[in-house]
């Protein structure tokens, strides 16, 4: 058995933080994941987060884990880490610092492995609604769901060429990012959940803009496609609060694919726990 703890959409609460470090203590899992929105600008009023968000990586996040890493010495998980959609890309520089002390490994556009297996992240997301456009691409082509703005609008923390804006997708990253990776070992860390499942759906019911219905599945076709295609070992996946309160359902099978949703209602503490050799029999910690 390969103890694993998963969960995302964090958003800087430190309910949400203290609960995932809580069951770290107890559950002394081998590994944990953390698929993206680690702080999230926009639940900074009410939500209970540190306004100084670089003190809140180095004087919580990694303060905290060092406690973590002091109380279970050599059971010290490995800790997989990406940014989500609602995080600063400017912060990539915080998390790689943080990542030379063995904390935790930032993972986003990377693989690594993990004992027989190979741990990969990526943190785009399609277009939104939002403004921040850091972790935004087009998905499979330029096409911009009604109600979200383009990756060309919005701003950005890091300028970005308008060619790459233009013309990168994330279907063309995932076909290089899994170039040369042993497909059914993969475990792949995504903040996007993939398009049209149990994992993706947002409430956006019998809501129209300019009298078009808003699709109330809001995930990646890329995603969903390279699930589909190609049977990557796990996947997993955060960013639509919601999804889980909708659907009933954190896990699905897609095709031979294990996927979990991590994210959960904002005032929701949950993180799921699973044996990396059986997937399947995973849990919901509340």
């Amino acid at each position: 058995m390969i103890s694993a703890l998963f969960t995302s959409d964090l958003h800087g609460s430190f309910d949400k933080y203290f609960f995932l470090f809580n069951k770290i203590l107890s559950e002394k899992p081998a590994v944990v994941f953390i698929a993206g929105d680690l702080l999230g600008y926009s639940v900074l009023s009410g939500f209970g987060i540190k306004s100084n968000i670089e003190d809140f990586l180095y004087d919580f996040l990694a303060v905290e884990l060092e406690k973590i890493r002091e109380k279970l010495k050599k059971d010290y998980p490995e800790i997989f880490v990406i940014l989500g959609n609602d995080d600063s890309k400017t912060h990539e520089a915080s998390m790689l610092d943080i990542s030379t002390s063995g904390l935790l490994t930032y993972i986003h556009g990377r693989n690594v492995k993990f004992l027989d297996y190979t741990i990969v992240g990526y943190s785009y997301v399609p277009p939104t609604p939002f403004l921040n456009k850091d972790w935004e691409k087009y998905d499979v082509s330029r096409f911009v769901d009604v109600g979200c703005v383009s990756p060309e609008e919005g701003y950005r923390s890091i300028p970005v060429t308008r060619d790459e804006i233009i013309f990168s997708t994330i279907k063309k990253d995932l076909d290089l990012l899994f170039s040369d990776i042993e497909i059914n070992k993969a475990i792949c860390l995504f903040h996007s959940p993939p398009y049209q499942t149990n994992l993706d759906r947002a409430a956006l019911d019998s809501k129209f803009i300019d009298h078009a219905p808003l699709d109330v599945h809001v995930g990646s076709i890329a995603i969903k496609e390279f699930i589909t295609g190609k049977s990557p070992y796990i996947t997993m996946h955060g960013h639509i609060h919601e999804s889980t309160g909708l659907t009933g359902i954190w896990k699905e099978k897609i095709g031979n694919t294990i996927s979990f949703q991590g994210a959960s209602a904002l005032n929701d503490k949950t993180v799921i726990k699973f044996d990396l050799e059986n997937p399947e029999k995973a849990e919901l910690l509340k």
